[in-house]
């Protein structure tokens, strides 16, 4: 199905939103990269919807007033309309461009009990936040837990009245709770929606819910305490009897994450970006729960953070050397280092990653760019050849990237430039493109 949706990179939406990228797709949506020009957002991602007449009216209207809604832990909704592609009718909104999904780094591992003690805070903030103004965020799943730069984020697009009815084509799934026979949303449906997600954070598996009535949700034994007890009680049956937003604060504060000799020594960065993701795909609106619960570890792009916050803890690095001599090894607030430059390179930009993150690699990650430059030595383009297994760091690559500087020549040229990505340090290879 992916290949029918990439035919339509290149397409632009009402003439304003170019789809730049296929990101990703469910059996309701298609997502695309694209940009956002009137806040100069240069990676904005685009939702498309098949349009459904009796949606239409709800839908777009709760898009428009939530594009209001300003929090730290949601992701930004920018813009939403109806649209004509293939000769089809779309509705679409425009949001923040997520880094990654819970839902993509669980096949891949579990959080562990640390990770889930410090992402839970800003996802209980994003809650409670909505929960306050009568508001749910309707479909809480690890594929709506986002991180956009350096933080955890909800998706936003589907916010709605508390009380409201479920969208006709919603489709019931473990995240619903028991009563939405009642097709109403509840604040105490977002608390279950929260319980199934950090089951699946801890255990990479979701309880059996469906069929018949249970007395209560069978949960694995390997649930370790304290978060058994809290999630039983994210899972009662009755939705009254379900904890607030406030209990599982209480819950959370009666069990903090151990000291670390470390841990101040760095802002909170994704430690869940490791070398065995195979599979960066964004969601972006839809697009870690539990991976909310890691985020205090987490520096992650957080997300989904007004938008991507600068790590400070980590500065800038680089080194410049003559156009016929080797530059010198870069080497940043992170340890750092950058390799001999080729003779052509006047100016290489070492990525700068967040001691947390860093720490977070295993092995040694790998990620290539390709690079045009003009005659006078400046990058003029920059684009992904080998992503590696991450979207964080692939996008630190391509940043850097821009920035490198070689000497100027008679023609145009092409480079590759790798960069590697170790516990240790960051280093960067330039070979020319023949």
């Amino acid at each position: 199905m992916s290949d029918v949706w990439t035919k339509w990179e290149g397409r632009l939406v009402n003439g304003v939103y170019p789809l730049r990228r296929f990101l990703g797709n469910s059996d309701h949506s298609v997502v695309f990269l694209t940009e956002y020009r009137p806040l100069e957002v240069g990676d904005a991602a685009i939702k498309l919807v098949p349009a459904d007449p009796q949606l239409a009216t709800g839908q777009l209207a709760r898009w428009r007033t939530f594009r209001s809604l300003s929090h730290p832990h949601l992701l930004r909704l920018f813009d939403s309309g109806h649209c004509q592609l293939g000769g089809h009718p779309f509705f679409f909104v425009v949001m923040e461009y997520a880094d990654q999904t819970l839902a993509q780094v669980l096949p891949q591992r579990p959080l562990t009990s640390e990770e889930v003690r410090e992402l839970l805070p800003p996802t209980l903030d994003a809650l409670e936040f909505l929960h306050r103004k009568d508001l749910v965020q309707g479909q809480l799943k690890p594929a709506n837990v986002l991180v956009v730069g350096d933080q955890v984020k909800l998706a936003s697009d589907t916010i709605r009245p508390a009380g409201d009815p479920l969208p006709k084509n919603h489709t019931l799934s473990a995240y619903d709770a028991p009563e939405v026979h009642d097709a109403r949303s509840s604040t105490a449906g977002d608390i279950w929606g929260l319980g199934i997600t950090l089951v699946q954070a801890l255990t990479q598996a979701s309880p059996e819910t469906a069929g018949a009535p249970l007395a209560s949700v069978p949960l694995p034994s390997t649930l370790a305490q304290p978060f058994a007890d809290t999630i039983r009680r994210c899972l009662s049956l009755d939705p009254a009897l379900r904890p607030s937003v406030a209990d599982l604060r209480a819950a959370l504060a009666a069990h903090p994450t151990p000291a670390r000799a470390d841990r101040a020594t760095a802002l909170p960065a994704p430690r869940f970006e490791i070398e065995k993701l195979k599979h960066p795909a964004v969601i972006a609106a839809g697009i870690v729960l539990v991976i909310l619960l890691g985020w205090l570890a987490l520096r992650g792009p957080g997300h989904p953070s007004a938008d991507r916050p600068p790590d400070a803890a980590s500065t800038p690095a680089s080194a410049t050397s003559p156009a016929v001599s080797p530059a010198p090894a870069a080497r940043g607030a992170n340890g750092g280092g950058g390799a001999a430059a080729a003779p052509s390179v006047v100016h290489q930009q070492i990525p700068t990653v967040s001691r947390s993150a860093q720490a977070s690699i295993q092995g040694r990650l790998k990620v290539s760019v390709r690079v045009n430059v003009d005659r006078a030595g400046n990058v003029v383009a920059a684009t992904l050849q080998d992503p590696g297994p991450s979207k964080y760091f692939s996008r630190l690559a391509v940043d850097a990237a821009k920035q490198w500087k070689f000497s100027p020549t008679d023609s145009p040229r092409v480079w590759t430039l790798q960069f590697a990505f170790s516990r240790e340090k960051v280093t960067a290879q330039a070979s020319p493109k023949t």
